[in-house]
């Protein structure tokens, strides 16, 4: 398998942290998304939205979207289990999982997107839509501070994908200016305690 990557993603990163936990590797090609490459017809061939990560099946398909490729490693690899031991616990962590992607992962990412260098002149960016953006993510890491008072990881014990995909987030958030604010002491310690694990720079 071949693991078509982008080494500053946030996306790319959950997948690389996520093989990491699980002490997988395989072949990694850099795609240049900053000179275009992402838009040439070999890679569109894999995955048409032109969007990184992408694994490479041996059978020469592709499966695109980070958390699509997670699942589909922890199919084939599943221990140790980082979405779940029974069908339960599965579903209490995608629903973790899906929430930081949707209450935190996104809003950071369209604070990127919509005030970075990178994108000017890529898309259309909107102000507005990095402020509202940067608020939303504010607020969700309130929410979430008080969530971590009562566990040790977002979905419960133990660290899994909803971690990683959280983890990421809060990485790029901090190189948006959306640093964790000092106050939020829950979310602070658990952000430490993640960014220690040996997989955190994958």
């Amino acid at each position: 398998m071949i693991l078509h990557d982008l080494s500053a993603g946030m996306h790319p990163r959950r997948v690389r942290i996520f093989m990491a936990e699980k002490g997988l590797s395989f072949e990694r090609r850099e795609v240049d998304a900053a000179g275009g490459a992402n838009a040439l017809a070999d890679f569109l061939r894999l995955n048409p939205l032109g969007k990184l990560p992408v694994l490479e099946l041996d059978d020469g398909s592709a499966i695109a979207e980070s958390l699509a490729i997670c699942r589909y490693l922890e199919s084939i690899h599943p221990q140790p289990a980082l979405l779940g031991r029974n069908p339960k616990a599965s579903a209490h962590i995608e629903m973790w999982t899906l929430r930081m992607d949707h209450e935190l992962s996104q809003p950071i990412a369209l604070t990127f997107v919509h005030n970075s260098d990178f994108y000017r002149g890529r898309v259309e960016q909107v102000p507005e839509v990095a402020s509202w953006a940067r608020g939303r993510a504010l607020q969700t890491m309130n929410w979430l501070d008080g969530e971590l008072a009562v566990r040790s990881h977002i979905a419960g014990d133990d660290y899994t994908l909803a971690d990683i995909v959280a983890q990421c987030a809060c990485v790029l958030g901090k190189a948006v200016g959306l640093r964790i604010p000092p106050e939020l002491s829950n979310l602070s310690r658990w952000f430490a305690q993640v960014s220690a694990r040996p997989t955190a720079r994958a």
